[in-house]
């Protein structure tokens, strides 16, 4: 796979972000949906029209998104097929040359995104019961800080 063009979304790219993190809600067996898909293309627009999303475009199209507020991730999801391929790592190094420590929260039984995280340096936290997500899920804060000189 070719290196990812990254940009930042565009109010049509609505459709495509929500459709993704709708593909990892229906396909992660223990992440519950609490949302319709309508309501994921609705949090995605959201987040889009916030300023805080950037794509990456492969030749089949946004193959994965990063959506992030100054210092904190909101959310980094890579479509099911282009997984693996340095899709999520392109969005994660785009984040890190822009600040200088990022906070983000991962489900406990998110074990791939756990193993992702602390491979791109990041550290653990925080892990808490669940009881203040919406899913209701125990999960846990990353934090990364860019080494000083």
């Amino acid at each position: 796979m070719n290196a990812p063009h990254l940009r930042a979304a565009r109010s049509t790219d609505a459709g495509k972000v929500g459709g993704i993190l709708s593909e990892f809600i229906d396909t992660t067996d223990w992440m519950p949906r609490i949302h319709t898909r309508a309501e994921d293309i609705g949090f995605a627009g959201h987040m889009i029209d916030q300023g805080w999303v950037r794509v990456a475009e492969t030749e089949t199209g946004i193959a994965g998104f990063s959506a992030c507020e100054n210092e904190e991730v909101h959310a980094l999801y890579v479509a099911r097929h282009a997984r693996r391929g340095g899709i999520g790592s392109a969005l994660l190094d785009a984040l890190k040359t822009q600040c200088k420590r990022l906070d983000l929260w991962t489900f406990q039984a998110n074990a791939d995104a756990q193993v992702f995280y602390l491979h791109h340096g990041f550290e653990v936290v925080e892990e808490t019961d669940g009881a203040r997500n919406d899913e209701g899920l125990p999960d846990m804060r990353f934090e990364w800080k860019r080494e000083t000189l």
